[in-house]
């Protein structure tokens, strides 16, 4: 029975490390859609999560026009058009300012700590991902950058620690470098934040060779120039809600929202444009930093409730051709009991969390469940709470 699955022990799913990459880097673009089961699909990138109100506008309008009318949030905080059949889609992101840099388009990857400057956190981290953003897109040599490396600006907590090059504060104006979520030992200001982590991205780039990922070298501390270092430090690191009421360290209150599946419809993306810029978090879910009337939310189908930000699914079928079920249609029916649960139709488990979560993966005949097969899982998926 699926309650009895979900409370067997909590695993973490982590990508394995490769030492070579032998097929080409497929991640999807504006100009180098993925094609889907359900049409080209395009990858558009926030660095840092952030967007102002008059580019989710420009979004919802893209997505109605060009795609298949909804707007989904990824697990590295951007956002994905689906079924992109028609034409001029770059062009309306240019205008929009949402494609500063064709070269760089996909390397334009960046964490930031969402609740930074609102609530909690050692250091105030906002701006340094628009500043990374320009600086990135202004050395040619970062172009060639995999389109899976991803870097990080985290504010103490901990929340994007695990990114490939990462600066993480340890105190209001200062923070240590991480290099696949380990602290490197060096430490550096606020203020040189931003070149140090492309002086770290420029090392990988002339010397990968075949590596995708930070993680996947024998020894990343070649990447770090010479100089003193700190002794490394293990450090604990905390997720804070962003979905829900949340009070502003000024006392005033931000909202955040979870997406069903983190899926928005246009006409739910002009509802939070109402309210101002908003931030894309890893988790699938959108904060509304200035706060927002939560009873309008709620009419346009908006959940504030923290709950709906515990589960997620891949695509599925029939968006996805690899999967092996209707993975949220299946979900949908799941009510996870205050833990974090992922279904994926297959086993490359698209869009799952980084940190621990139940792990739900189809198969032939029925579902994986944290590792244990069973052939009863989608009848049991039918049921909701214990049976």
């Amino acid at each position: 029975m699926i309650a009895s699955l979900l409370n067997r022990p909590r695993v973490t799913v982590s990508a394995m490390s490769s030492p070579a990459r032998v097929r080409a880097d497929a991640c999807p673009g504006v100009f180098a859609t993925h094609d889907a089961a359900d049409g080209p699909l395009a990858r558009v990138r926030l660095p840092g999560g952030g967007v102002t109100a008059d580019r989710l506008r420009a979004l919802a309008s893209c997505a109605e026009d060009l795609g298949d009318g909804d707007v989904h949030l990824t697990s590295r905080a951007n956002l994905q058009l689906r079924g992109v059949r028609r034409p001029g889609l770059a062009a309306r992101l240019t205008e929009a300012g949402l494609l500063p840099s064709p070269s760089h388009e996909r390397v334009r990857n960046v964490l930031a700590s969402p609740l930074s400057g609102v609530r909690g956190g050692l250091a105030d981290v906002r701006g340094l991902s628009a500043e990374l953003d320009r600086a990135l897109c202004a050395r040619p040599e970062l172009a060639e950058l995999p389109g899976r490396f991803l870097f990080g600006f985290d504010d103490g907590r901990g929340d994007v620690a695990g990114t490939d090059v990462c600066w993480r504060a340890i105190g209001p104006t200062t923070g240590v470098v991480l290099l696949a979520g380990a602290d490197s030992g060096w430490l550096v200001s606020r203020d040189e934040a931003v070149s140090a982590l492309l002086t770290v991205a420029e090392a990988f780039a002339h010397t990968r060779g075949s590596a995708w990922r930070i993680g996947e070298l024998a020894d990343a501390s070649t990447l770090l120039p010479d100089g003193p270092r700190e002794a490394p430090q293990t450090r604990p690191s905390r997720i804070d809600p962003t979905v829900g009421r949340i009070r502003r360290d000024d006392g005033g209150e931000a909202v955040g929202v979870a997406p069903r599946f983190g899926q928005l419809s246009a006409a739910q993306l002009r509802t939070l444009a109402d309210f101002g810029d908003v931030v894309v978090t890893p988790w699938r879910s959108i904060l509304l930093p200035g706060g927002a009337d939560v009873e309008r939310l709620h009419a346009a189908g908006l959940s504030t409730d923290p709950a709906t930000a515990q589960l997620s699914a891949c695509i599925g079928a029939p968006g996805c051709a690899k999967s092996l079920a209707d993975v949220r249609a299946d979900a949908a029916t799941l009510v996870p009991d205050g833990e974090r649960v992922h279904v994926s139709g297959c086993a490359r488990r698209c869009g799952r969390p980084s940190g621990a979560h139940r792990d739900v993966v189809a198969e032939p005949g029925g579902y994986r469940v944290d590792g244990r097969w069973t052939s009863e899982l989608a009848d049991a998926l039918a049921r909701k709470g214990p049976s």
